[in-house]
């Protein structure tokens, strides 16, 4: 018997015009990036989906999981691929649907290739009339059922070849991995920051991350540990990415020691902006990403936002600003970061934390209250302590590489122009 197929159905690449190809061909290699390592001949663009061939002793299961994790696939089903006869087509079908249990049934037939001799209609009743007859012979209790069925056996008849399936699994949706632009996303540890991150990788940007940290209440507490099992999770959605990973304790303690009680936590935020801006620029990264939801602590009123916001000059994209916290949760635990994000650490914002915290502070205020601060000097001392981690995904795996952040005198003033 001929090995069965994946057949993968894109999602909103059918909705650009022009340059519908660069979002295929994108999308062509980031399945055949998925599945390296594995027993697969090839994956084949064929009419509007794409047929992963699969070779002898590959595991429909590894296949599968790996498959989910690729951004810009609506769904994608194990297919047996056949002849195209009526005959071959119904003895597929029933292959399908024989193990199953179900009270009623449809059949939905895609012709793409008009040629084929029998009308899509033709073939449904074809092959559900089957059905029922082999069905009714073993005295199964079953009906057609042309709205709402419990169990649709799907064909598809193209130009080359003929799929039967009967089971669609939801794909991970969006736009291909890396289709556009860079973004630099601030990852607190959290569950909120990690969320944001792959809410703007399924829209095609490819996102480098900068965590703050703090040197932990207690030995093992600091949250770095956290911020690199968080990448580690969500890189297989781009193959790789970087993490710069800043500490903040020397910074906080000078703003603790110079600036008004009231405005600390939001002179960390605008600290941490400035930071993150630098690496983005030196990443060629086009804006900024955080895990802010409106109205969710005190420094996320719509006024300290914008308070915040204006230390930098570049966008920042608040992907979550209108989300529930139960619908990021609900997020984190779908994507794998929940259990990461649930695991005790040290938090570096709290620090010094103030028993007042301004609610609406203006950028005047904030302004006026860094006045005293040697802005350049703490932005300096925290590219300077910044260290790098990469991480590549390939044939499955994750594989991170440290390396000290290579400091460069030019490259440092051109970020902070």
């Amino acid at each position: 018997m001929t090995n069965p197929v994946i057949v993968v159905h894109y999602h909103e690449v059918w909705l650009k015009g022009r340059n519908r190809r660069f979002f295929l061909r994108t999308l062509q290699s980031s399945l055949r990036l998925a599945l390296q390592g594995l027993p697969v001949k090839r994956v084949e663009p064929l009419g509007d989906r794409m047929i992963v061939w699969l070779g002898d002793g590959a595991v429909i299961e590894e296949v599968a999981a790996r498959i989910k994790l690729v951004l810009g696939i609506a769904f994608y089903a194990v297919a047996q691929p056949v002849e195209r006869s009526i005959e071959a087509l119904c003895d597929a079908a029933w292959r399908e649907m024989e193990p199953q249990q179900f009270p009623n049934f449809a059949v939905r037939v895609k012709r793409s290739d008009k040629s084929f001799p029998q009308s899509s209609l033709e073939v449904e009743s074809a092959i559900g009339k089957y059905l029922l007859d082999q069905l009714r012979a073993q005295n199964r209790d079953v009906r057609v059922r042309l709205k709402t069925p419990n169990v649709t056996c799907y064909v598809e008849i193209m130009r080359q070849i003929a799929l039967v399936y009967a089971h669609k699994i939801p794909g991970a949706g969006g736009l291909p991995a890396n289709t556009a632009g860079r973004m630099m996303c601030l990852l607190s540890g959290g569950f909120d920051s990690a969320v944001a991150a792959y809410h703007m990788m399924k829209r095609g940007a490819h996102v480098s991350f900068v965590h703050f940290y703090g040197a932990g209440a207690e030995p093992g507490e600091s949250s770095a540990h956290v911020a690199s099992s968080l990448v580690k999770q969500l890189v297989p959605y781009q193959a790789h990415a970087k993490l710069y990973r800043v500490p903040f304790e020397t910074i906080q303690r000078e703003i603790a020691g110079r600036a008004p009680e009231e405005y600390r936590i939001l002179l960390y935020r605008r600290m941490m902006l400035r930071i993150a801006e630098a690496l983005a620029k030196r990443d060629h990264s086009l804006a900024l990403i955080t895990g802010d939801s409106l109205g969710q602590v005190a420094s996320q009123t719509l006024r300290n936002m914008v308070a915040v916001d204006a230390a930098a000059k570049m966008v920042v994209f608040r992907p979550l600003a209108g989300t529930d916290k139960e619908d990021i949760i609900d997020t984190a635990r779908k994507i794998g970061t929940y259990d990461i994000s649930a695991e005790p650490f040290h938090d570096c914002c709290p620090v010094f934390l103030p028993r007042q915290p301004a609610l609406y502070a203006s950028p005047k205020e904030l302004d006026a209250a860094e006045s005293n601060l040697d802005i350049n000097s703490l932005l300096f001392k925290g590219i300077r302590a910044a260290s790098l981690l990469k991480f590549e995904y390939k044939s499955g795996t994750v594989e991170v590489k440290e390396s000290a952040f290579i400091k460069s005198s030019a490259k440092t003033q051109s970020a902070l122009a």
